[in-house]
């Protein structure tokens, strides 16, 4: 090692410290993530029914307290993946990734059936007509899910440093 200018402690053996770059996730996948958990986020103010006959819409909020809870965990979860960015060795923790990438897997799901059969209607015998604020859930709930795979396939704290496998499929392409 003395021929190559570098010690086995990591400095040089000219006492000069050697700098390490350490790889950060991009925060593309964060960004995506939050443009869904906003659309998310407003979709509750809008109407997600409108009863057959009646012109008497209603919103997210009246509909199902589920809406706004799986907003506000969406909130939750979108300031734990900024917390986790910043103070994140590698500028993530991939677990809380794929949780918040589950729960809007379960949001855009949730929404969908909602569009298909609204809920509540059959306790009601009410029959309900899906609005644009079950469609706003559905986009936003499935830019959330994908915004958090794409933070999700970027680099993490048990990541070698020393290979590009994370990176690279079987064919060589990135």
């Amino acid at each position: 090692m003395a021929n190559s200018g570098i010690s086995d402690t990591g400095g040089t053996t000219t006492g000069a410290p050697v700098s390490y770059r350490v790889r950060r996730a991009r925060p593309t996948g964060l960004a995506v993530a939050a443009v869904g958990i906003l659309l998310f986020n407003i979709s509750p103010f809008l109407n997600w029914v409108d009863p057959k006959g009646e012109g008497n819409p209603r919103t997210g909020y009246e509909t199902d307290s589920l809406v706004p809870f799986i907003a506000y965990l969406g909130i939750g979860l979108l300031a734990a993946m900024a917390y986790a960015m910043q103070r994140a060795r590698r500028g993530q923790h991939r677990g809380l990734t794929l949780a918040s990438m589950a729960v809007g897997i379960a949001a855009t799901l949730q929404c969908i059936a909602f569009a298909l059969n609204p809920m509540g209607g059959l306790e009601r015998t009410d029959e309900l007509d899906p609005q644009l604020g079950v469609f706003l859930g559905i986009l936003g709930a499935a830019i959330w899910a994908i915004g958090c795979g794409l933070l999700a396939r970027e680099i993490e704290g048990d990541d070698n440093e020393d290979t590009d496998a994370y990176t690279v499929d079987a064919s060589g392409n990135r």
